[in-house]
């Protein structure tokens, strides 16, 4: 039974009120005057929601977001109205693509100034209309609770994602006497008994399957028993583009990430699939490499598309069996399912994985600090439970190459390719486990779009390790000028600051590291010293910027651009 509160309080005070209902207990802002009253309500929260105070909105978004990824639970982010907005819109665009369950508040002009293009005024249903799951704007004091529940269970239920809710001063500062709503329900699908006969069926017949993970929504139960049910079914298992803590990568079925980056043995095998069963993913650009791994609209192998959102099977790819399920629905439905395939396919299952484990061997790298051998030893230095954060950039295909990932928690990247979120992501990770080792890996050009989030983690003592990888240039953006345009590059060098003295302003510990017989010392002591003093610690990893991701150079990109451009000219 509801109880109507039986004082009044302002718009702040119901808002509060209501985030604690919903299990809230942490939200990322940047404070502003547009929503002083939510504000000064934390004060009867205390103990109850930490307010993280962060330097800057895309930090604030990127925060939320990555704790919706770590939690399930929707992240939650306050910024102020206008540039607030604008600045935090990379973090929804982020928790969209990203199937995130997160809410983002934003203080906006008053009703009474609605409409006449006020100070920093923007009508964030048109802004933010193509990038979130709902977009409102709570006009009326009473009815937070309603709106504020709505947004939990949209966040959360189907594909999650983000939600955008507005609020104007005056439902702000105005006061109801209106009841609290029950914490949100989240309402996920499940298949049917139909879905799994046709699913055993076509599994049984299929020979050379492969089982592709993505996704959000996996908890450690359905981690379990999907590998499990790999296990009885003799799946290899592939994880989704940057979806790497959903399987455990030690697991005998581990077949390694599929996408760009990807190993040719897993390309191979993929294409010589006779039936794929993707759970959870979206198979999209990144993960089928420009949909042509896997074809759209019609794919060269069956396809068993199992998501959330009942309207994402058929949308790109025409599939031979659509499921609409949640990953954890999904996977408990599957617990009890038991093959009859007539052909065996251990010997595949053992194959693949073998394949995965040769690709954990550091490739050649040019110069005295060989990126390769680096990030393998980072895999070796580091407990299981630790957890890599990236942004975007082609410095990041070496930890998701060398890293053997354990399950949830250990990953945050952004599929969605966003630049500075490595470092945000790190504080937020480090908030939630204080206890376990995060080392964040940054492009010196990834990192310097949010190094003042340093701050943070100097203010809260968080002793996360973040691995800056100094090359000068916009990298990524080189590897593709000289496959176009080859030998003719510009405008993508820049002169770096000494990152070093950076994190020392910041009260941390800095060190340069130049060649590979160097680093590992150098990182046992970042690593002592994040848990010992716990702040940050930083290393700037200086290399030959002609290694530009594993087993590949500038040198052999643009020598073979070269190439076919003269074997094309004699055409």
């Amino acid at each position: 039974m509801t109880v109507v509160s039986p004082l009044p309080r302002n718009g702040g005070q119901i808002l509060m009120q209501q985030l604690r209902i919903h299990g809230t207990r942490r939200i990322f802002m940047i404070p502003g005057e547009s929503y002083l009253p939510c504000i000064d309500a934390l004060n009867e929260h205390r103990g109850a929601i930490e307010p993280v105070v962060c330097r800057q909105e895309s930090g604030a978004a990127y925060m939320a977001e990555a704790h919706g990824k770590l939690t399930g639970e929707p992240g939650v982010c306050f910024v102020t109205r206008g540039p607030g907005a604008t600045n935090a819109s990379i973090g929804v665009h982020t928790a969209f693509q990203d199937s995130t369950p997160m809410i983002l508040f934003v203080g906006q002009v008053g009703n009474d100034f609605y409409e006449r293009e006020a100070f920093q005024e923007i009508d964030y249903r048109r802004m933010f209309g193509q990038m979130a799951k709902w977009v409102a704007q709570i006009d009326r004091t009473d009815r937070i609770p309603e709106f504020v529940a709505r947004a939990y269970a949209t966040a959360t239920s189907g594909r999650p994602g983000p939600v955008v809710l507005a609020l104007p001063e005056d439902t702000l500062w105005g006061t109801a006497t209106v009841a609290d709503m029950p914490r949100y329900q989240r309402v996920a699908a499940s298949p049917g008994q139909p879905d799994l006969d046709r699913l055993r069926q076509l599994l049984d017949q299929a020979e050379r399957p492969v089982m592709v993970l993505g996704g959000s929504g996996w908890n450690a139960d359905a981690i379990q028993q999907i590998a499990a049910f790999a296990e009885r079914f003799e799946l290899p298992v592939a994880t989704a583009w940057r979806r790497l803590e959903c399987f455990d990568q030690r697991h005998p079925n581990a077949a390694g990430q599929m996408g760009w980056g990807m190993t040719e043995a897993l390309r191979a095998r993929i294409q010589a699939a006779d039936l794929i069963l993707a759970v959870g993913t979206r198979l999209g650009e990144a993960t089928t490499e420009g949909y042509q791994l896997i074809e759209s609209p019609l794919p060269r192998q069956a396809l068993i598309h199992v998501h959330p959102d009942p309207q994402e099977p058929g949308r790109v790819y025409a599939p031979t069996q659509a499921i609409a399920a949640s990953v954890a629905g999904f996977a408990q439905a599957v617990a009890l399912l038991q093959p009859a395939h007539a052909t065996p396919r251990g010997a595949a299952v053992r194959a693949a994985h073998a394949e995965y484990l040769d690709s954990l061997k550091p490739l050649p790298s040019p110069g005295p600090l060989g990126l390769d051998a680096v990030a393998a030893l980072v895999n070796q230095r580091l407990a299981p439970d630790a957890c890599i954060t990236v942004g975007a950039g082609n410095y990041a295909l070496y930890p998701h190459r060398y890293r053997q990932f354990t399950g949830l928690g250990t990953s945050l990247a952004p599929t969605v390719g966003s630049m500075g979120y490595g470092l945000p992501a790190a504080v937020s990770a480090k908030l939630e486990h204080p206890g376990k080792t995060v080392v964040c890996y940054a492009g010196d050009g990834c990192f310097q779009m949010n190094l003042q989030e340093l701050g943070v983690a100097q203010q809260y003592r968080l002793g996360i390790v973040v691995l800056v990888f100094n090359n000068g240039m916009w990298g990524t953006i080189r590897a593709h000028q000289e496959r176009e345009f080859p030998g003719r590059p510009i405008a993508l060098d820049f002169e770096n600051p000494d990152f070093t003295q950076i994190v020392r302003g910041y009260g941390g510990y800095g060190e340069a590291v130049e060649r590979t017989e160097d680093f590992a010392a150098a990182f046992d002591r970042a690593l002592a010293y994040a848990e010992r003093e716990q702040r940050p610690a930083l290393l700037e990893i200086r290399y030959d910027a002609d290694g530009i991701a594993p087993g590949q150079t500038l040198t052999a990109i643009r020598d073979a651009a070269l190439a076919r451009q003269a074997a094309a000219s004699t055409h």
